[in-house]
């Protein structure tokens, strides 16, 4: 077999299942000895942290849906894949530990470009200290699909849900929202104005010359989940309740309020927008706000703070290491969800949704 990085050109259907296993293997680091059976094996087998409880979740990226590949690489593939789980798993208040990772195919898959995926995939990982632990391989006679599941861990008492929020609860976000959409829109548009195809590893489109939208495309194509605040929350029980802006801040808050049973008042000049996708926004024409709360992939985390428990906020602040948190309204006993801009409350925009 050849080793990981040559015969570039071959596909996947060329080099066969077990060659393209053992490929992924030999690419992948020394395992974390909590694992104790690992890739090659019917399942693996890992030894959980003593007296936490287990966090698993579990997203698909379906290209075409969730990714376009003429201006997504396939190493912003692969980060994207195991980012987007842990931002999940960081807003159960928990820190994620193995990964597992399924691969659906097209024939037409070069060896080379499995080897980014999996590049982007295991950089992440690294960072992070999560240790891929098997996964599976299939054909797909369609789209490029990417299926990934994290498990996390937390102590009893540390973990977070949506549903524990109580009206009076102030919400917060962290980060900047928007940055995301405005950075897909940018790539689309240029994508019609270049008219050109563009496969994986094919023609790499230009990046915004302002390093301010530039910071917008990247949070597109390679979110950074907020693992390490997610777990501060949990660990110092500072959150009531939180989620991740998966599908957009709209969407955010009314799940979260919806599975505490509160309504929820969101104030528009409190919302931290990125500058640049704000800018953005206008120049096209689209409502800011409206576009920067409904725009989704941002993977900022909402949560929800009790009144007798702001003081512990002051801790998370140090412990943020630059990253923004902001108060962007309150949980309320009226059951309506909204938006107060001029005076006015007004509905929350739809987040994204897949039907």
């Amino acid at each position: 077999m050849s080793s990981p990085g040559s015969a570039t050109g071959h596909r996947v259907a060329e080099a066969g299942e077990r060659a393209l296993i053992e490929r992924i293997r030999s690419r992948v680091p020394a395992a974390d000895p909590a694992l104790v059976v690992g890739i090659g094996d019917d399942a693996a087998v890992a030894i959980p942290d003593r007296g936490a409880l287990q966090v698993l979740t579990t997203d698909a990226l379906v290209e075409g849906v969730h990714f376009d590949r003429r201006f997504s690489t396939p190493a912003d593939i692969g980060h994207k894949a195991l980012a987007v789980n842990v931002s999940d798993v960081a807003s159960m208040g928990a820190t994620s530990r193995f990964a597992l990772l399924s691969l659906m195919l097209p024939a037409h898959t070069t060896l080379i470009e499995v080897d980014e995926l999996l590049e982007g995939l295991l950089e992440l990982a690294k960072r992070l200290r999560i240790t891929l632990a098997g996964g599976n391989i299939t054909r797909s006679p369609g789209p490029l699909v990417l299926d990934v599941t994290v498990i996390g861990s937390v102590r009893p008492r540390r973990i977070l849900t949506r549903a524990g929020g109580r009206a009076g609860d102030d919400l917060y976000v962290t980060g900047r929202i928007g940055a995301a959409r405005a950075g897909l829109e940018w790539l689309r548009e240029q994508c019609v104005q270049s008219g050109e195809a563009n496969a994986v590893g094919g023609v790499t489109l230009p990046r915004p010359a302002d390093r301010d939208l530039a910071e917008c495309v990247e949070r597109y194509c390679r979110p950074e989940p907020r693992s390490r605040l997610g777990a501060i929350l949990g660990r110092t029980r500072t959150a009531s309740a939180c989620m991740d802006l998966s599908d957009g801040l709209a969407d955010a808050v009314t799940q979260l309020a919806s599975a505490s049973h509160t309504g929820a008042e969101i104030d528009a000049a409190l919302l931290p927008m990125h500058p640049s996708a704000h800018a953005w926004f206008s120049r096209i024409g689209a409502d800011a706000v409206s576009a920067a709360v409904a725009g989704g992939d941002d993977y900022e985390l909402l949560f929800a703070v009790s009144p007798k428990r702001r003081g512990r906020l002051r801790g998370v602040f140090r412990e943020a290491r630059g990253v923004p948190i902001t108060k962007i309204g309150a949980l309320t006993a009226d059951r309506s969800i909204g938006l107060t801009r001029n005076g006015r409350l007004e509905p929350l925009p739809t987040g994204f949704v897949h039907f």
